[in-house]
């Protein structure tokens, strides 16, 4: 039976399934390196549903090394999985590749324009870069060679004679529908991308059965290469399989024993590596633990392997805010790659590692990722000062470390939210950006770009690839000479009490001690007063100058945080634009 994990606030999910693993390797395997798998399909995006495939046993594969064991964490790419169907939205790839519909993915030519041999590579390199950046250290191997070279063929042949024992237990689920579910259309921010597609578990056939009975194995034509192949004979003894393909109506008499172009189906498949590999730990998404699914149905073929079933966490969906609903075989799905072009493999690592393997949580391609940050640098601040809570520890040091060493970091992380402001409204000029941020921290200012990087390049790639365009900050070229003349006396005297104070308090805090201050003056209060010791009104006024000096100089109503966007827009330019 596969093994949940249990947490409190105090315990840490990883270390849990660690001491599971050990123990479970030690009993079934005594002074042999750890296994634990991963297994994806390139048979398109590799989403970051897919992400946590790997994750999940990556923390715990990390944790187990930094405890002093040896550990193997295999990733089996399913490269000989059939190409099913043309993703949507894929440059390079147009209706002509629906041609290759039944060819291993290895089999099928690469978007056009590609510099890899093809479809599935295509699509593997991006996830290996990713997987580099984000500390991942994997073994991986490529059905298409395990099953190409001949490595399987006792495997195989021996699931062909136990063709009846592996039907008899796929015939318990055959009968056994699920109950319908109704589909609801889910908001925008509550996508959820499912990582079932990303696996080999893709809607495969159990097997090929037709007149002569039932076979776990489906060979790839001859002459078409595609897998719409039906096995008309077999013979245990000389091991001779007759085939006839239903696509090109080609058909060939093989001898199995020397035959390697077709795979065991995927219900069989899976078992199949857990025994070859003696797999400990292997995680599955929701679909495959639910009755008959491929995790549940492999628990007992793996029997007839000769092995056990891995120790197997289900996981949630990982949701994408601000987005469809997408799954792998769809082009445009946001990938592991996508999200380290917008925020540090910290951040990302960090969103895998604090929640358990049940427990769903989304990645912010929107705003929510200002927040997010906030998040991560409050945790940063507790950490440092010792206050951090026990498993909040646990999960930052994950994010931030793995057992070879500390991953790459921003030598001066500048609040996120700060370097998107700056970047929005320097639009690509780094001598301004410098400038400004330079002016943060007048006490110990950035020398260089480079100080805040990659953090900074991150943010800019968020506000140039997810930010619209009609919620980028331009300030204006002119003073609004009509706006400044409609003002009453009291909105020109907030504007003097700000350009009297520009000069002596040019600094981030000095600039928020300002602008936050200037309504409290006006009302006969301190300007270092509490929000308690001010009545309610004195919000309204600060939203009200808030949104006077916005439309001065941005023409907008809300834009980034004022202190910033002062600090960006410069002394001088700023008392122009104020009508000073």
């Amino acid at each position: 039976m596969p093994i949940v994990a249990q947490s409190t606030e105090t315990t840490d999910w990883v270390s849990r399934f660690a001491d599971e693993v050990i123990e479970e390797s030690e009993r079934r395997a005594p002074g042999k390196p750890v296994v634990v798998a991963s297994g994806l399909s390139p048979s398109g995006p590799i989403h970051l549903g897919n992400l946590r495939e790997v994750m999940t046993p990556h923390l715990v594969a990390d944790e187990i090394r930094r405890r002093g064991h040896q550990v193997r964490h295999l990733i089996s790419w399913d490269d000989y999985d059939r190409y099913r169907k043309v993703p949507a939205g894929v440059p390079g790839v147009d209706e002509t590749w629906a041609e290759h519909i039944g060819k291993p993915l290895t089999s099928v030519p690469a978007p056009k324009g590609s510099p890899y041999p093809n479809w599935a590579e295509h699509f593997k390199a991006a996830m290996v870069e990713s997987l580099a950046e984000l500390g991942v250290e994997f073994d991986g191997i490529s059905q298409t060679e395990q099953y190409t070279s001949g490595v399987y063929r006792e495997q195989i042949l021996h699931a062909m004679r136990h063709r009846a024992d592996i039907d008899a237990i796929l015939a318990q689920y055959r009968t056994k529908k699920a109950p319908a579910k109704k589909q609801q259309q889910k908001p925008v921010d509550e996508a959820e991308l499912e990582a079932a597609e990303g696996s080999g578990a893709a809607a495969e056939d159990d097997g090929s059965s037709g007149s002569a009975g039932y076979f776990p194995y489906k060979p790839y034509c001859g002459n078409c290469e595609k897998d719409l192949t039906t096995v008309t004979s077999y013979d245990d003894d000389s091991t001779e399989l007759t085939y006839s393909c239903t696509s090109c109506g080609f058909s060939e008499t093989v001898r199995l024993n020397e035959f390697n172009r077709g795979k065991l189906v995927w219900k069989v498949d899976w078992p199949m590596r857990w025994a070859y590999e003696g797999v400990i730990f292997e995680p599955s998404g929701v679909d495959h633990s639910s009755p008959g699914s491929s995790f549940q149905v492999g628990g007992q073929i793996v029997g007839i392997f000769g092995g056990k079933q891995p120790i197997g966490p289900m996981y949630a969906f990982v949701g994408i805010s601000g987005m469809a609903k997408m799954s792998s075989s769809k082009g445009g799905v946001p990938t592991p790659a996508d999200a380290l072009k917008i925020m540090e493999p910290q951040l990302l690592r960090w969103l895998y590692a604090r929640r358990r393997p049940n427990q769903s949580f989304k990645v912010a391609f929107d705003q929510e990722i200002q927040r997010l940050y906030d998040e991560w640098d409050r945790l940063e601040a507790k950490v440092a000062d010792g206050s951090v809570l026990p498993a909040d520890a646990a999960a930052h040091s994950r994010a931030v470390r793995t057992a070879s060493g500390e991953l790459p970091r921003t030598p001066r992380p500048l609040p996120y939210r700060t370097l998107a402001s700056v970047a929005d409204i320097t639009a690509g000029h780094e001598d301004q950006a410098l400038r400004i941020l330079s002016d943060l921290d007048p006490a110990n200012p950035l020398t260089s770009l480079d100080e805040a990087r990659p953090r900074y390049d991150k943010a800019e790639a968020w506000i140039n690839t997810h930010v619209p365009a009609d919620q980028r900050t331009i300030v204006r070229d002119e003073p609004d000479t009509e706006l400044l003349k409609s003002l009453d006396e009291q909105a020109r005297e907030s504007l003097r009490l700000l350009l009297d104070g520009l000069a002596g308090n040019w600094s981030l805090d000095g600039l928020t001690h300002l602008v936050y201050g200037v309504p409290k003056v006006q009302a006969g209060f301190s300007p270092d007063a509490t929000p308690k010791e001010l009545p309610a009104e004195i919000k309204t006024a600060q939203r009200t100058f808030f949104a006077l000096l916005y439309q001065l100089l941005v023409s907008r109503d809300t834009g980034p945080r004022l202190p910033t966007l002062l600090l960006a827009v410069g002394q001088e330019r700023v008392r122009t634009l104020l009508g000073e």
